[in-house]
């Protein structure tokens, strides 16, 4: 994304955390925390290769069209993976907006997005932001009451733990506005 080098890299860092975390809950023993945990650690590892920040490696022309593709074909497995689960339907939108920021960075050159001044959101950059933001918003006050909970003396495994998951899903929201933001 175009835009400056430090935040850029903080939001590097918490994708590239999220998507390892996504990796460790691969492991569950649950097969729909597992398929769901594998399309997070793809969004995870995707947004932070996005967010790099272009001052640092510029990436080549062929690469935002590539972004376009994997994505397309993940937000196609979401959108059959929609059928059984409401949770997927956020896969979709999610996968949506990776494949529209991989187009505009491939459609518009570095120097417009700094000299935009003022010219306002797109449509579908504001509708993504408004969804995100709200995503981010009920995330987060879904995530108080698993945290709260306190410890029902069971073991759970790294992979199984509803509020780290909510935490890791909060987390990818809150990267997919900033990166909405810095479009």
């Amino acid at each position: 994304m175009h835009g400056p080098a430090s935040p850029g890299w903080l939001l590097v860092a918490l994708c590239v955390a999220t998507g390892a975390y996504c990796l460790l809950r691969m492991r569950s023993r649950v097969e729909e925390q597992r398929r769901a945990a594998g399309g997070e650690a793809l969004m995870g590892f995707g947004m932070a290769a996005m967010a790099v920040p272009t001052a640092v490696i510029t990436p080549p022309s062929w690469t935002w069209p590539l972004y376009a593709a994997v994505f397309g074909a993940a937000g196609l497995r979401a959108l059959w993976a929609a059928r059984g689960s409401r949770h997927h339907l956020h896969h979709l939108v999610g996968t949506a907006a990776m494949v529209y920021m991989a187009v505009v960075m491939a459609t518009t050159p570095a120097a417009a997005h700094h000299a935009s001044g003022g010219a306002g959101i797109p449509l579908v950059t504001g509708a993504l932001l408004l969804y995100f933001t709200g995503y981010v918003l009920l995330s987060g006050v879904r995530l108080v009451p698993a945290v709260t909970k306190g410890v029902t003396g069971a073991v759970v495994g790294w992979g199984d733990r509803p509020e780290l998951a909510r935490a890791c899903r909060l987390s990818m929201g809150i990267g997919m506005v900033a990166m909405l933001l810095a479009l």
